[in-house]
């Protein structure tokens, strides 16, 4: 069992529209299909029953060439077979081709989906359910994935870009993997890192093949399938829904009419539609496609296409057709026998603008479920915390309202003013009175000297835990030492960091143990020991 576990609202780091999905407040209720309860996949099981045999077939026919030349485990390899049967289900997550994973979370996301999975082939003795991980290999933002966090240090790879991430050849990792085994040491963890990496970025040819590796390699014995959507004949699938984005812009219409929605109810929106959620892919380019004055041109390029035209190239070539972060999400459940789809806070918050636009396609709109999310903390730090008798949940606080909850905690003298500042108002009170009885005209007089009372109360109790922080300097500096270490910079570890750093510690223990104490169900952030 983890240490401890907390409500996310408590941490401070996610949103009023993920909180209040998770608490299942009424206001949400209009923008899901099912909440992520154990309960609630038998009627989603149901929904989906009807996902097309001809659509099975295509998609194992496709994996299994995704995966030629690729060392897959038996059971990664039972998986993608059984994914031609009509009971089997997917559980799905997703990623950027983050540089040797990117942040920590990546293996939280999978973790959940593979947990998601077991438990329900432990429930449902008559289906079969599949972890998926869609490699966001379309995306063409080359910056947000370039790099990695290793002690502190940023490890990146450093060449021109364009087009789709996953299409891009490896060069100049090599030089990524000098830098990065300068700092891993020769032991069996370190020595095992410099293989996975070695191995995935300087024999694989492209990007997509490099993450296909080593997401296979950390996740073979659980029977992870890995799927790339830049594919041909998965495309063909997407033909129909494409063609609507192009000639109604349906996309643009369904999802602004729920991202108003959720703006009238105090939400904020998480991706903003554009009139045609689509991008034109070339080798090396991959642009927006827009309509004007009749025509579809390809932005930063001189393509420009008349309707007939562009319908044709959708026909002939839809593997040049790429959905943005909007249209994704449907392409994959087009393509999928998916249940429930598994991501971060902002993604969810975007899959939530999408259930109008899924219900006019006539798409099983799925189960959304937010990933799991740790805090993971050795023993070393365990101790340190105890020495300085503050809590786990202390350390979420922002800096200085920490520094101040452990100095109250601490101080000899009472440093809360709370009691004098009652009694000054009530002594006011009076005042107000006085004033009333005897010359009206005294209220502004009386109101600014209470004002300038309190403002009194206020810098003496501000100089007064100043100057009790000064006399704690030492244990302050240490309890902040220990939160940085714990909060890279102020954000969540998990955002930060990258796997290799407790890899080098645990070794394979740090799967094992995330396997073990990542439960999807329970909807809080885990503390555990590593």
């Amino acid at each position: 069992m983890p240490i401890e576990t907390i409500s996310y609202r408590k941490t401070g780091y996610f949103s009023k529209l993920i909180c209040d999905y998770l608490d299942q407040d009424p206001e949400v209720e209009e923008f899901y299909n099912r909440f992520p309860s154990e309960s609630n996949f038998e009627a989603q099981i149901a929904e989906k029953q009807g996902f097309s045999s001809n659509s099975r077939k295509r998609l194992v026919q496709q994996l299994q060439k995704q995966y030629e030349g690729v060392s897959v485990s038996e059971a990664t390899s039972k998986n993608i077979k059984s994914l031609s049967d009509a009971n089997t289900f997917t559980i799905t997550t997703g990623h950027q081709l983050n540089l040797f994973t990117g942040p920590l979370y990546f293996l939280y996301k999978i973790f959940s989906v593979i947990n998601i999975t077991e438990r329900l082939n432990a429930n449902h003795p008559d289906k079969y359910f599949v972890p998926v991980f869609w490699m966001a290999s379309e995306d063409h933002d080359f910056d947000e994935i370039n790099y990695f966090n290793f002690k502190g240090k940023k490890i990146q790879w450093k060449r021109e870009s364009g087009g789709a991430v996953g299409e891009m050849d490896t060069e100049g990792l090599d030089r990524v993997f000098t830098q990065f085994t300068k700092e891993t040491g020769t032991d069996e963890f370190g020595l095992r890192l410099k293989e996975l990496f070695s191995e995935a970025y300087t024999t694989k040819r492209t990007l997509a093949e490099a993450t296909r590796y080593l997401g296979n390699e950390l996740f073979r014995e659980h029977g992870l399938v890995i799927v790339d959507g830049n594919d041909q004949e998965l495309k063909k699938a997407f033909i129909p829904y494409a063609e609507l984005e192009l000639t109604e812009q349906r996309g643009y219409q369904k999802v602004t009419g729920t991202s108003n929605k959720l703006k009238e109810k105090g939400y904020q929106e998480q991706v903003s539609p554009r009139e045609i959620n689509l991008f034109y892919l070339s080798e090396g380019s991959r642009e927006r496609i827009i309509e004007r004055d009749g025509l579809y041109h390809v932005n930063n390029t001189n393509i420009s296409l008349t309707r007939d035209e562009v319908l044709g190239e959708l026909t002939s070539h839809p593997e040049r057709f790429s959905p943005n972060a909007l249209l994704r999400p449907l392409y994959q459940e087009v393509i999928l026998p998916n249940l429930c789809y598994v991501g971060g806070g902002g993604e969810l918050a975007y899959w939530l603008q999408l259930r109008e636009y899924f219900e006019s396609v006539d798409i099983a709109f799925p189960i959304l479920s937010l990933r799991n999310s740790a805090l993971l903390i050795s023993e070393k730090q365990l101790q340190k915390l105890q020495k300085l008798n503050d809590s786990i949940p202390e350390l979420f606080l922002p800096t200085l309202e920490l520094e101040n909850t452990h100095t109250h905690r601490l101080s000899e003298i009472n440093i809360d003013f709370t009691q004098q500042r009652t009694f000054l108002k009530e002594q006011f009170a009076s005042l107000y009175e006085v004033a009333k009885q005897t010359d009206a005209s005294f209220l502004g007089a009386v109101a600014a000297q209470e004002k300038k009372q309190l403002n009194g109360l206020d810098n003496l109790e501000k100089r007064l835990l100043k100057a009790q922080r000064r006399r704690l300097k030492d244990e302050l500096e240490r309890l902040t030492d220990l939160q940085e270490e714990l909060f890279p910079g102020g954000h969540l570890q998990e955002r930060q960091k990258n796997f290799s750093e407790f890899y080098l510690q645990a070794g394979p223990k740090l799967m094992e143990v995330l396997k073990k104490e990542l439960d999807p169900f329970v909807n809080k952030l885990s503390v555990i020991r590593l």
